[in-house]
């Protein structure tokens, strides 16, 4: 099937691979507990789509640019770490309003929530080399399809991934109800996810190709 082998091998990889904690998750995480379900779905959607453009840049080769140019990876890199602060700082802006109510400074609209997920995951270049690494592992060398498996192999990742994604956001929406009614709690969940992020972007800039 277009030169791919153990195809369900990368299936049962990439599921595992995205049961793992990292920034997308803790994005979602966030914005869903912070904001509810409707917001915590965009953000899903918008990992969804940073991953079908980290799909589309491996088929066409734009990948390997950053596998093979420092300077490519480090411009990627430190965007992608000035990004990260960037929404860290923001989350740690709350004040409680009146009436016993949180008002997140860095509250966004549905719309907002889906481009900031969506540039989390693109301004990472990590992913874009995980794509790079993986894919071929499961593609004929001598396959004349390679455009189309890459494609295959993505659009299976970015389905399992979204899954999961919008389990993650319907699950801690529901946590939200936990804090209705408790304003410092919710500010101190801000908190403590704006500096997971910021310490996220602080790693990515300090981290070598």
């Amino acid at each position: 099937m277009l030169g791919i082998h153990d195809y369900w091998l990368f299936v049962a990889t990439g599921v595992l691979l995205n049961l793992t904690p990292g920034q997308d998750t803790l994005y979602i995480l966030g914005r869903s507990i912070a904001q509810g379900r409707r917001i915590g779905l965009a953000s899903a959607l918008g990992i969804s789509a940073g991953s079908v453009i980290h799909t589309l840049a491996a088929a066409l080769g734009l990948s390997a640019v950053l596998a093979t140019s420092a300077s490519a990876f480090l411009v990627l890199k430190v965007v992608g770490a000035v990004y990260l602060v960037y929404l860290g700082v923001r989350m740690l802006i709350t004040r409680t309003a009146a009436f016993g109510t949180t008002d997140i400074a860095g509250s966004v609209d549905a719309w907002t929530a889906f481009r900031q997920g969506m540039l989390t995951n693109v301004l990472n270049p990590k992913v874009a080399l995980f794509f790079l690494a993986l894919m071929p592992q499961f593609i004929e060398p001598a396959s004349p399809t390679k455009v189309g498996a890459f494609l295959l192999l993505g659009l299976t990742f970015i389905t399992t991934g979204t899954a999961w994604c919008l389990i993650l956001a319907l699950g801690a929406s529901r946590v939200r109800s936990f804090f209705a009614g408790r304003p410092r709690a919710l500010r101190g969940l801000s908190q403590a996810s704006g500096a997971l992020f910021i310490v996220l972007g602080l790693r990515l800039a300090a981290s070598k190709q």
